[in-house]
């Protein structure tokens, strides 16, 4: 046990505090209750905090303000991952992100390939909800995140100045990620890609 104990402390300070992570992140260290003991044990030193069954983070301490509670992104990474699932901005978020939209969500929203459900943690109000465009496995991040961004958007507001922005941001590894994923997305939205391809590779010039 004691080895165990030094194995899970040793990689818990190996991430910067306010690392948020679930006992799956240990299960090649030990068993499921050896490691359930250990961060019991760890809980209890204040070494780390229980957030909510099966959630705990490594608590960033601020002199002034103490313990700061963990990012919403985090919290939803963690939640969906519990059940084996990923998780993304929403589209309104994304579009942000990418410049795409101006308007910044006044509360945030996370997608995923999993069940919807909202999650009371740590003072924060997670809300995830199950993804229309779906989120793929194995792509840069960029990828979805352009996805997720052009479904908000909708087809009638992506114009020539959104095209551009994809052609400039997105890589060739994107792009051809773009393209595997034409067969899985609305029709307009593969005509989307289609566009962007054109003006990327000199096609055509930015027209919506």
């Amino acid at each position: 046990m004691d080895n165990i104990i030094d194995t899970i402390i040793r990689r818990i300070r190996a991430k910067k505090r306010g690392w948020v992570f679930a006992p799956k992140d240990f299960m090649d260290i030990g068993t499921r209750a050896a490691v359930d003991q250990v961060l019991c044990r760890l809980t209890k030193r204040g070494m780390i905090r229980r957030l909510d069954r099966g959630v705990y983070d490594f608590p960033v301490q601020h002199k002034l303000l103490g313990i700061i509670s963990p990012g919403a992104d985090d919290l939803a990474k963690v939640i969906t991952a519990k059940t084996g699932d990923i998780s993304y901005p929403s589209g309104a978020m994304a579009a942000n992100m990418l410049g795409f939209s101006t308007q910044v969500p006044a509360k945030p929203v996370y997608l995923t390939n999993g069940h919807s459900r909202t999650k009371n943690i740590s003072g924060r109000k997670i809300v995830i909800k199950h993804a229309r465009v779906p989120i793929l496995s194995g792509v840069p991040d960029a990828v979805n995140f352009t996805l997720q961004a052009l479904y908000y958007l909708g087809k009638d507001s992506i114009d020539s100045q959104i095209l551009n922005r994809c052609s400039k941001i997105l890589s060739d590894g994107d792009m051809a990620a773009l393209n595997v994923a034409t067969s899985k997305v609305p029709g307009w939205v593969a005509d989307v890609i289609h566009k962007i391809q054109n003006i990327k590779y000199g096609k055509i010039s930015g027209t919506a």
